[in-house]
């Protein structure tokens, strides 16, 4: 019996290595699409059944070409995690447009187009999960989120749209907030100061993309926040 697929689009050494990780231990194919071929490849020579795919998510095309290569060898996709996202900051005064648009591209027009990639043989199958990482940003506006807020309350925005229109046939499309600093070599370098407890670790935000990948339909979620449990909110 084939392994049920799932595919991440943007892949690095923090939530998107764990969720690869994660998922390959649960029994799934994994497509890891991202540009950091060499990273990519890599994680997938130590996972079961993965393969790395080069894909630029703020590229339609690129896109396209990534999923067909992805359905090709691996099958249609169970789940796609949308986990590409831009962190480009500054004001509205000091952002160029080409950093605006950018952000814009990668996480709200990149979801968007992988998503339509995943569509057609989920309905075909009765059913599937799309689940977008999302951030506290696409909530609020930051003096200098102007690029990175506006480009994920569209992704935010876009997942809801599409929950509504797509739960009724069987897919469960879901977006995860992270709210709070995600625990990386470069974060930790940054932040000397701060205990173990301050930072949301990878592995437990994997976690929580595999159980709402396998809620039970009568439950759904469509909004969860991954905060440390220390945090003042």
């Amino acid at each position: 019996m084939s392994k049920p697929v799932c595919i991440i689009v943007g892949i690095g050494p923090g939530n998107g290595a764990a969720l690869a990780r994660r998922f390959a231990a649960e029994g799934y194919a994994v497509a890891l699409l991202t540009r950091d071929q060499a990273y990519a490849g890599r994680l997938a020579a130590e996972l079961d059944g993965a393969r790395a795919y080069p894909c630029d998510a703020s590229d339609p095309s690129s896109i396209e070409t990534a999923f067909a290569a992805a359905r090709r060898d691996l099958g249609d996709a169970a789940v796609l995690v949308y986990n590409a996202g831009s962190g480009v900051f500054g004001n509205v005064e000091e952002l160029s447009v080409d950093a605006f648009e950018s952000a814009w591209r990668i996480n709200a027009l990149g979801a968007f187009v992988a998503s339509r990639q995943v569509i057609p043989a989920m309905k075909a199958h009765g059913g599937g999960a799309i689940v977008f990482i999302g951030a506290t940003a696409s909530r609020k506006g930051g003096a200098r989120s102007a690029g990175f807020a506006s480009a994920k309350a569209a992704q935010r925005t876009l997942a809801e749209s599409m929950a509504r229109h797509l739960w009724p046939s069987g897919i469960h499309v879901a977006v995860v907030i992270i709210d709070g600093v995600v625990d990386l070599p470069r974060t930790r370098e940054r932040m000397p100061g701060k205990p173990d407890s301050f930072f949301v670790k990878p592995d437990a935000v994997a976690q929580t993309v595999v159980a709402i990948a396998r809620q039970d339909r009568s439950a759904w979620s469509f909004e969860v926040e991954a905060r440390p449990f220390g945090e003042t909110w």
